[in-house]
């Protein structure tokens, strides 16, 4: 299942706005509109498009300002921009695109130009994003190598000659708790360290025809008696007769487990409800797993699967890293949306 491009339209023309917000709709992109240069600015902090469409001339701040800010902005700049003007003269043209706009039409457009360019850009964006993925995944391949060479073999100097003052200690010994305190850390490190080594070891894998239902059924397995002590009710609605694909179902089932784990630790509060369905989508199996926990705010949800990210729901770790870089190792795609107070939902698509 492919990602619905968002589109966002910033024009003072109601009527422009309209019939762009209809064609776009036919042509299966979400939109959201603005109908001045600031609240373009504050929409695109809201709603974080895929592509903005903006017009030149608009009150209060005209389409080179907002374009301009965008542009110098860390968390926007990426956003292409295709700019509108009544205007048809080189120089706006140029003022345009060397303020940083990626593309400009003059009005009035012809609509197949416009969204033969929309699709242009959009494209661009996407392997410019899959670019910045694929040189995440090496750097972090290296940093796996220096740290399993570099750090695992003092850290266990460290933790077994803590073990061994604690045990010395009298258990009226005031530094016998800082010595548990260290203990604990260190078993924290080495176990995201064993973590690291066993992502690095994921390149090695055994794909075989799997129903990912089995998959699913066999993930939810390991979770019971966590569902039980935390009264998590489980809703299900899985797919029995799904096409095979060719995966790992070991590795597979790591990247459920971890996903799943997630949505437990996201539910420690009010109504906890786990629902995992999986069904079959132009030739891909899609599987959600949804959860009623504290949501991921948007300015971290670009991040979520960054290895050692913390937001304040996950701790520190390597999670969803490695069920990204597993789905990833099986030409598939994981996406989350999230809803801060309401829940998060990941959707997992694998190619049949």
């Amino acid at each position: 299942m492919e990602k619905t491009s968002k589109i966002l339209i910033v024009d003072d023309a109601e009527d422009t706005v309209d019939l762009l917000k209809k064609r776009f709709h036919s042509e299966g992109y979400d939109t959201a509109e603005a109908y001045n240069g600031e609240e373009g600015i504050q929409k695109v902090a809201e709603y974080n498009p895929d592509l903005i469409v903006l017009d030149v001339m608009m009150p209060k701040i005209n389409g080179y300002e907002v374009c301009q800010r965008l542009k110098s902005d860390e968390k926007t700049k990426y956003i292409p921009i295709l700019m509108l003007t009544a205007k048809g003269e080189v120089e706006h043209k140029v003022k345009g695109l060397d303020i940083g706009a990626d593309d400009y039409m003059s009005k009035p457009f012809d609509y197949k130009e416009l969204s033969a360019r929309i699709r242009s850009l959009l494209s661009l964006k996407a392997t410019h994003e899959k670019k910045v993925v694929e040189e995440k995944s090496g750097a972090l391949e290296q940093m796996m190598d220096q740290v399993a060479h570099e750090i695992r073999n003092p850290l266990t100097a460290i933790g077994g000659f803590a073990r061994k003052v604690y045990n010395k200690l009298p258990d009226d010994d005031p530094n016998k708790k800082y010595m548990e305190i260290i203990i604990e850390d260190v078993a924290i490190l080495e176990s995201m360290i064993k973590q690291l080594i066993e992502l690095k070891s994921m390149a090695v894998s055994y794909k075989e025809p799997t129903n990912v239902t089995d998959v699913i059924k066999e993930s939810l397995t390991v979770f019971e008696q966590d569902f039980s002590q935390k009264a998590i009710h489980v809703q299900t609605e899985l797919t029995d007769n799904l096409p095979l694909i060719n995966a790992d179902k070991k590795l597979l089932k790591k990247a459920l487990c971890n996903l799943i784990k997630n949505a437990l630790e996201a539910m420690e509060a009010g109504t906890k409800e786990l629902k995992i369905v999986s069904r079959i989508e132009n030739e891909n199996v899609i599987v959600t797993i949804s959860d009623t926990g504290k949501g991921i705010s948007k300015d971290k949800l670009k991040s979520i699967f960054d290895p050692l990210f913390t937001s304040k729901i996950y701790g520190p770790g390597l999670g969803l890293t490695f069920a990204q870089k597993i789905i990833q190792d099986h030409k598939g795609t994981i996406s989350v949306e999230s809803d801060p107070g309401k829940g998060t939902t990941f959707t997992i698509s694998l190619p049949v």
